[in-house]
């Protein structure tokens, strides 16, 4: 499973719905962690932009997932609000996976800026990518997973040469945590359209895109109130691999879709 968390905003739902589908592998972007407190609720605070935030969603969705092994990898640690008092605060993305499923291999990486460690910093601020390399017992075989938060620019989803040299570098990373006959997937929330040069790159390393391929025209729910469809992908180098795909519309868990992929 590849998803979006919204920063747990709808952690009511979203919690039973993760712990009840359990997936081996969980891709989770919009997490945040704040060990310097137990609250549960902080307000994140940019300008006009004013969002509650689940404190520690990291550590909510372990516990959702006692049976999983979890990796946290921050972009930045920037500060949320108890009111008037600023509560440091890291902000980035988590993998998950289920403890049956050897780890033999991972990488952490920026796909765009470096690590910022006092403030969340400008837009496009910095993201970063995680891949895992498991071994699947059931068919003998290894599988790698790499997923990224791709930069948000305030101007839109264009093209740009960020959003290019992100492309390259989450594909790099891939590439480092594979070996040659791995089955492999790079997934996440790019913050592209389908016709991008995001997905150009993808697709000439030998990857296909199962959102658009499999005729879904959306990966946006009915929290999402703004234009363009379109914001998380899954990407798999062995098509004929794929038992099924869906992106899920009736659970709604955050303002993005889940994209479910059996292989």
């Amino acid at each position: 499973m590849c998803l979006n968390g919204w920063g747990g905003k709808l952690h009511e739902d979203f919690l039973p719905y993760v712990a009840t589908t359990a997936p081996d592998i969980l891709c989770l972007q919009e997490v945040v962690h704040s060990p310097e407190t137990d609250k549960d609720w902080l307000t994140y605070r940019d300008g006009d932009h004013v969002l509650p935030q689940r404190a520690n969603f990291f550590r909510d969705v372990c516990r959702a997932l006692p049976e999983h092994v979890a990796v946290f990898c921050p972009a930045a640690q920037g500060v949320l609000w108890d009111e008037e008092r600023s509560i440091p605060s890291q902000w980035g993305l988590a993998t998950f996976v289920h403890r049956s499923f050897p780890i033999i291999g991972q990488v952490q990486g920026f796909v765009h800026k470096t690590f910022s460690p006092v403030g969340y910093g400008d837009h496009p601020r910095s993201r970063s990518a995680h891949g895992v390399r498991v071994f699947d017992y059931s068919v003998h075989r290894a599988l790698s997973v790499t997923h990224m938060h791709g930069l948000r620019d305030l101007n839109g989803k264009m093209d740009t040469p960020e959003r290019a040299e992100q492309a390259q570098k989450l594909l790099d990373l891939s590439k480092r945590v594979s070996a040659p006959n791995d089955l492999t997937v790079i997934c996440g929330d790019f913050n592209v359209e389908p016709d991008s040069q995001t997905l150009t790159i993808l697709a000439e390393a030998g990857l296909s895109e199962l959102v658009t391929g499999r005729g879904f025209n959306s990966t946006r729910n009915s929290h999402y109130k703004k234009p363009g469809r379109y914001a998380d992908y899954m990407l798999i180098n062995q098509e004929e691999a794929v038992k099924g795909f869906d992106v899920i519309f009736d659970r709604e868990v955050s303002d993005h879709c889940p994209l479910i992929l059996e292989i």
